[in-house]
């Protein structure tokens, strides 16, 4: 059976430099009925694992460490065995949620994750924060990209661990080079194509958010 994309949505708390607002996340779940990668694991962790439903899940991927994306990383890991993957340039800000649990393993630049037949691919694309990936998966015409990329824009620039001129240099780069049809699949609200987005980098550069 071919990999698909099952999408969920949690809700919580996303915290940082002393302020605190009520954000809704898109969770996704790439696999086949055997198994699956969970990427994102945000609030919720006994509903991640009820949309699993029996599933062998192979890995908890972190696109970033907000702690909005990766709260219930550890409950859903101990309940599955499945290992915690984080790009190693946002363990400062992991460790701000989690500070006596580490992740299990690191993601790099190019790295392949495979599940049920379909590889995905590392992007590295700090900007939001040092540590951002984005995970493409062309036989799925697919982007998961965190809080990288969303319709309409780059993600938030403002605070602490974030940067727009790299924001913008990683989506130039890195996201609008893949194919217009591609569907990017994001942390929060709807989703959009590479297409749709790219006209509109010269708008964001103006408006330097």
């Amino acid at each position: 059976m071919a990999a698909r994309i099952d999408h969920l949505v949690t809700s919580g708390t996303f915290a940082l430099d002393g302020g605190e607002w009520d954000v809704d996340n898109n969770v996704w779940i790439v696999g086949d009925d055997t198994e699956a990668i969970v990427i994102d694991a945000a609030h919720d962790a006994d509903a991640i694992e009820t949309a699993l439903n029996g599933r062998t899940l192979r890995a908890i991927v972190c696109t970033h460490a907000h702690n909005d994306h990766i709260d219930a990383a550890p409950a859903l890991a101990a309940a599955t065995g499945a290992p915690i993957l984080l790009h190693p340039d946002d363990l400062p800000l992991w460790k701000q949620t989690h500070p006596n649990r580490a992740p299990d393993g690191e993601l790099t630049d190019g790295q392949e994750l495979t599940v049920a037949g379909t590889t995905l691919t590392v992007l590295h694309t700090p900007g939001h924060a040092p540590g951002a990936v984005c995970l493409h998966a062309p036989g799925l015409s697919t982007v998961f990209t965190g809080d990288t990329l969303f319709q309409g824009g780059p993600g938030a620039t403002g605070r602490s661990f974030s940067h727009f001129p790299t924001i913008v240099a990683s989506i130039r780069d890195r996201l609008l080079a893949l194919p217009p049809g591609t569907t990017v699949r994001t942390g929060h609200g709807d989703s959009t194509t590479i297409g749709a987005e790219a006209p509109h980098l010269d708008e964001w550069i103006a408006r330097g958010h």
